[in-house]
């Protein structure tokens, strides 16, 4: 089984999504885990996303791809072992919601394991996402095309890409940065909260409120984008 760096799009599927992206990208669930006092332990729950994919054949190929990486010298063999194999792979390396992360992905035929580390003691050292491959690279691709904001008569008015920001100016003023994911075409999620473009562009408009997007930064500083506590 191939393992390789996360690119920068997969980026953002190595972590807790909303319910309106589990279901577009077939998330399954998610392992977490952590090597415990010593560096040397294992310590892992599962959390179901989508149990109607948990099948027998998905739980035996997962299991293979734990236990590959808990073999001698394996990423999850130890702490030290991950730290070792971390600063092999400098593709790997990521700027995360909080501090950098490694980020790795590995794919069956009908599976796409999305897993990000950090040997840090005291943090969850690993978390694995699991997917049905075809719906996860279908929604990649889609989500390459940006996100597209309107004004209520239709007319794009600028696209960003996914995980990108906009910028808010409420009628009275005040600024807001909004983070964005791509759903569909005509859906997408600002800050959290799961708009049809057109209905977004007619709230704004009704409040008086206006929206542009902000400065992309550059890649190597981006950060993933943050995401609600669902991990634990």
């Amino acid at each position: 089984m191939e393992i390789r760096a996360l690119t920068q799009p997969e980026q953002k599927y190595a972590y807790a999504q909303s319910m309106q992206l589990e279901g577009q990208t077939g998330c399954i669930g998610h392992l977490r885990g952590d090597f415990g006092s010593s560096g040397s332990e294992f310590h892992a729950d599962w959390k179901d996303r989508r149990e109607q994919w948990k099948t027998e054949g998905f739980q035996a190929e997962f299991k293979d791809f734990i236990n590959l990486l808990r073999g001698d010298k394996g990423i999850l063999h130890s702490r030290r072992d991950m730290s070792a194999a971390v600063r092999q792979t400098p593709a790997a390396t990521f700027l995360g919601n909080y501090c950098t992360e490694y980020g790795f992905r590995a794919d069956t035929d009908k599976y796409a394991f999305l897993f990000r580390c950090n040997p840090t003691k005291g943090d969850g050292n690993f978390y694995c996402y699991c997917y049905v491959k075809e719906w996860l690279d279908k929604h990649i691709q889609k989500a390459e095309r940006g996100i597209r904001f309107i004004d209520p008569h239709y007319k794009e008015l600028f696209r960003i890409p996914d995980g990108g920001k906009i910028i808010i100016t409420y009628d009275w003023g005040e600024r807001a940065e909004k983070t964005c994911r791509f759903i569909d075409e005509y859906h997408t999620e600002v800050g959290g909260n799961l708009y049809h473009i057109c209905e977004f562009a007619e709230r704004m408009k009704r409040s008086g409120h206006s929206y542009e997007p902000k400065q992309q930064e550059p890649q190597a500083a981006q950060k993933a984008p943050k995401h609600k506590d669902h991990e634990r």
